[in-house]
């Protein structure tokens, strides 16, 4: 419990500085975009590649990352759906799935897995599978939903190597795969940048809230809910089904893919929707909702299968 009230008000307050920003107009009008740029374009693939380059790939073929693989699909394909037949377009659509289904495994998922399951190592399943699967196929969808139809086939295949999201993952993947020892000079300036990366996001969000409505207000309420309910319910009631009627999993196993399940919203996702203009007001209000709501559910689930 106590991982889950740290990493939260952790959260909480680099949110409020941003917002407090937003206020008084610290960082000009441009303030947002230029955070969300820096996170996007530079931190973000800095902090992705240093993750990466130091995991441990063998946790890609754990039974872990199956639930947390199939639990994703299945919240993200029931949104998909849902979207397909109300017609709510690809890139809003796309936006909607990921909100359902990636979980905050960085800033907030860190802690809880250090503080809730003693072990941060924990996390690294989900953390490989959305930075290595589930971003380079997001943002390549977003990529070609923006880029309109007059492209040609072959910079459409060679999209995932124009993201810097998907570059840093894959390089990083690749650095640890090959064994490659990255000197310090180069090493450290690199990490020092990717430092940056939470701090930015967090930030940025805080400012996109001055001004804003409350939550769950207007015409996106009903799309808000759908990946709300899918994210603070569905995918951990997802994992659970999965870990113990497919998997077997049983005592600590079970706890750590239900709580990792169980986190909220990445707060990166509005820096996604920011830098591709489509979805903003879902993502932001869904990664807000989300995260208040996480904390009553990690409490549940902590109490119930710790």
């Amino acid at each position: 419990m106590q991982g889950v009230l740290s990493g939260s008000l952790v959260i909480a307050v680099v949110i409020g500085v941003g917002y407090v920003i937003g206020r008084r107009g610290h960082l000009g009008a441009q303030g947002r975009e230029v955070l969300t740029k820096l996170a996007f374009h530079v931190a973000s693939p800095a902090l992705l590649f240093t993750t990466l380059a130091r995991a441990d790939l063998s946790v890609v073929f754990s039974s872990r990352l199956l639930v947390t693989a199939l639990s994703t699909a299945a919240v993200a394909g029931v949104f998909v759906a849902v979207g397909v037949v109300r017609r709510w377009g690809v890139g809003r659509t796309t936006i909607g799935a990921l909100c359902s289904s990636y979980v905050n495994s960085g800033n907030l998922g860190i802690p809880i897995a250090v503080y809730v399951l003693g072990d941060a190592s924990l996390v690294a399943p989900v953390l490989l599978f959305q930075l290595v699967g589930v971003t380079p196929v997001a943002l390549t969808i977003l990529d070609l939903s923006t880029a309109g139809e007059k492209q040609p086939l072959w910079r459409r295949l060679l999209t995932p190597l124009r993201n810097p999201i998907a570059v840093g993952s894959l390089a990083g993947v690749a650095v640890s795969a090959a064994g490659i020892e990255i000197p310090g000079p180069v090493w450290d300036p690199v990490t020092l940048i990717g430092n940056m990366a939470v701090p930015a996001v967090l930030l940025a969000f805080g400012i996109s809230l001055r001004g804003s409505t409350l939550p769950l207000r207007g015409g996106d309420r009903g799309v808000v809910l759908l990946a709300v309910a899918l994210k603070a319910v569905g995918q951990p009631l997802a994992a659970w089904a999965l870990a113990v009627g497919v998997f077997g999993l049983r005592g600590a196993h079970l706890l750590d893919v239900v709580v990792t399940s169980a986190l909220p919203a990445a707060q990166n996702l509005f820096t996604y929707a920011s830098s591709y203009r489509v979805g903003e007001k879902l993502a932001r209000e869904a990664i807000l909702v989300s995260t208040v709501l996480s904390v009553p559910v990690l409490v549940v689930v902590a109490a119930l299968l710790g």
